[in-house]
């Protein structure tokens, strides 16, 4: 697979792939997991923490899929991360299993292969941003991709910040670009910086 395929041009278990390799790339760049990141009051290691806890959940609570126990995300970020992403794209690549009927309150019913492709890999591409801005690593994500999600997402804007899921809308700095865009939209400052010193 090329890598200059589009990210949205991808199905769904290479769009992961894609992404969760770039996730992957800074997991591996980190070398303080409790830095703070630009979540409030979150650090380095909450990023994988949030991932690690809320899709194992909803997995499960939806459909006949539940993910094998983690390693602990207070000993080894980069190995629950590791574990998670490896399981994730197991579920991508068995067309059994990625066919299974997922059914969710808020979510409808789709086959267990949409709901990570609508839902946890997004979250994967965005918080990829928080975890190089805590790491002070490159943080620039796919452009195309950001400004595809963020005109999905503002789509439903009205529906998304009821859900208490994302934050206010922040000042967008005069050079944004789709980054920044997309993580304004989300409630994060694009000029957050890790604190000096």
């Amino acid at each position: 697979m090329s890598t200059e395929t589009p990210l949205a041009a991808l199905d769904a278990a290479d769009r992961h792939r894609e992404i969760a390799a770039r996730f992957s790339a800074v997991v591996a760049a980190v070398t303080d997991w409790d830095a703070p990141a630009p979540v409030a009051g979150w650090s380095a290691r909450d990023v994988v923490g949030h991932l690690a806890e809320w899709f194992p959940m909803m997995l499960s609570g939806g459909a006949e899929v539940t993910l094998a126990p983690l390693p602990s995300v207070a000993e080894d970020p980069a190995a629950t991360w590791d574990a998670l992403d490896a399981q994730v794209q197991d579920i991508l690549d068995d067309p059994a299993t990625a066919a299974l009927s997922h059914t969710g309150e808020h979510t409808g019913t789709m086959p267990v292969a949409d709901v990570v492709d609508r839902f946890y890999t997004p979250d994967v591409f965005m918080h990829t941003w928080d975890l190089a801005r805590a790491g002070g690593r490159p943080d620039r994500l796919d452009p195309d991709y950001a400004a595809e999600l963020h005109q999905g997402l503002s789509s439903m804007e009205e529906m998304i910040r009821a859900s208490g899921q994302f934050g206010e809308q922040q000042p967008e700095p005069a050079d944004a670009d789709a980054t920044d865009r997309l993580i304004a939209f989300i409630g994060r400052d694009p000029r957050w910086a890790p604190p000096a010193g």
